[in-house]
């Protein structure tokens, strides 16, 4: 399902990109982000197991981005966050009797890959740097 991970990544990243010389606390982060801080470091693991942010410990601390953000796109970074969309699909598994039912897992998976193929196309050609140019 999708949920705000990626904008939160987004925000993450785009903050790190705009203070390329600075280790940003996950507090400082979590404050422009209006968000817990624990939630804010959940999404820096997941950057780091990437390699794409490095971290420091102690007083001066914090994370940096360890990528040239014009050459990671969002699409690189939204499959970092999702593997793909996915909205969803119904609890209950559908009545085979039922003529909607029967086909509707069917049509929402290509509906879904349809839509995978639109967002990757349409961040593919946005890179980290591009975008954070517009703050």
């Amino acid at each position: 399902m999708i949920s705000g991970k990626f904008a939160i990544t987004i925000h993450i990243l785009t903050l790190l990109t705009k203070f390329p010389n600075d280790y940003l606390s996950s507090e400082f982060i979590a404050g422009s982000i209006n968000l817990n801080p624990v939630l804010v470091r959940k999404e820096i693991a997941n950057l780091k197991s990437h390699n794409v942010v490095e971290s420091k410990e102690g007083k001066n601390g914090g994370t940096k981005l360890s990528v040239d953000p014009g050459k990671i796109t969002l699409k690189e970074i939204f499959e970092m966050t999702f593997e793909t969309i996915n909205l969803g699909y119904a609890k209950n598994q559908p009545n085979p009797d039922c003529p909607v039912g029967k086909k509707i897992n069917q049509n929402l998976s290509a509906l879904y890959a349809d839509m995978n193929q639109k967002v990757s196309l349409q961040l593919e050609g946005i890179s980290l740097e591009d975008f954070s140019n517009q703050f």
